[in-house]
């Protein structure tokens, strides 16, 4: 009988919060940050280094604290112990941290949201800080709370809002007080990209999650026809590409186009029916193309301002 590779060593020093922080979900907060910016911006001269330094610690700060109350109410509910699910080790369910800890370091994360966010709210627009409570709110009762959403199927909803939509145009707006088209229409690119990574992460998860009784959308719409949304939503943004450049007289926006070359790799895996540990590289990937996709948008974008 062949060994069994040995299992990693996981962190018990400070490196555990940064595995807990789950580093590959932070691109998915600094793309619409990056996007928003230069979709509004017609002059480099008209960008304002700190407002854009605040929007960004806002939504790296509540990435990480929504991950961390994920972590922290899953581990309760039990549905994060070895075995009962694929993918990368969790605090609490792999007993790196007690529960109590990581809902400390949530409320950290959460407070450091606020605090970043706070002089955009006094210099800026007061009207800031219910989009910041909603943020907040939003991101605990993904998980947590007695009724989460996110077990409900309807977490892909909160994805494409708060790191689509609102993470975009809320960057924009910052910028110059004003809203146009462009970072809406970004924003929706966005939040088809940042949803595909919650989709695939379901799909994954669809075995644990049916027998921890998570309702997730991809439990409720089964494989299928969940591995056809995911390839919908890589699809999307590709198709807004023309949209962004052509409509608004930026051509250059045009070069997010060549992140269609690595999102072959992911879409081939996921119409190929790979599951389980198979899809573990595939959340890598689509996130390489999500953050690919961001940066040439906005260097196109900055470019043919």
């Amino acid at each position: 009988m062949a060994a069994r590779p040995p299992t990693p060593e996981l962190p018990t020093d400070w490196r555990r919060w940064v595995l807990g922080a789950r580093p590959r979900t932070l691109p998915a907060a600094v793309a619409p940050v990056l996007v928003g910016t230069a979709a509004t911006l017609r002059a480099p001269s008209e960008l304002s280094l700190w407002r854009f330094l605040c929007a960004l610690g806002v939504a790296l700060f509540v990435q990480v604290g929504t991950n961390y109350a994920n972590d922290y109410s899953d581990g309760k509910r039990g549905v994060d112990e070895p075995g009962a699910r694929v993918g990368p080790p969790r605090l609490v369910g792999n007993g790196l941290a007690t529960p109590a800890e990581v809902k400390r370091a949530t409320i950290v994360a959460f407070a450091l949201t606020a605090l970043c966010g706070l002089p955009l709210v006094l210099w800026v627009d007061p009207r800031l800080v219910l989009v910041g409570v909603a943020a907040i709110a939003a991101g605990w009762f993904y998980t947590g709370g007695p009724r989460p959403y996110g077990y409900a199927g309807f977490g892909e909803v909160f994805v494409f809002v708060f790191f689509g939509l609102v993470a975009t145009a809320g960057s924009a707006w910052v910028q110059l007080e004003r809203l146009t088209w462009e970072p809406v229409v970004g924003g929706v690119a966005m939040g088809f990209l940042a949803t595909a990574l919650l989709v695939v992460n379901n799909l994954r998860d669809i075995p644990g999650d049916t027998v921890a009784g998570k309702r997730t959308l991809a439990v409720r719409l089964g494989d299928r026809r969940t591995r056809v949304l995911y390839v919908v939503l890589v699809v999307l943004p590709m198709l807004l590409v023309p949209v962004l450049g052509g409509l608004g007289g930026r051509p250059l926006a045009a070069l997010a186009l060549l992140s269609v070359v690595p999102a072959r790799r992911p879409v081939t895996a996921v119409l190929g029916g790979a599951s389980g540990a198979g899809l573990v590289p595939v959340l890598a990937w689509t996130g390489q193309v999500q953050a690919l996709y961001a940066v040439l948008l906005t260097v196109g974008l900055f470019l043919n301002p």
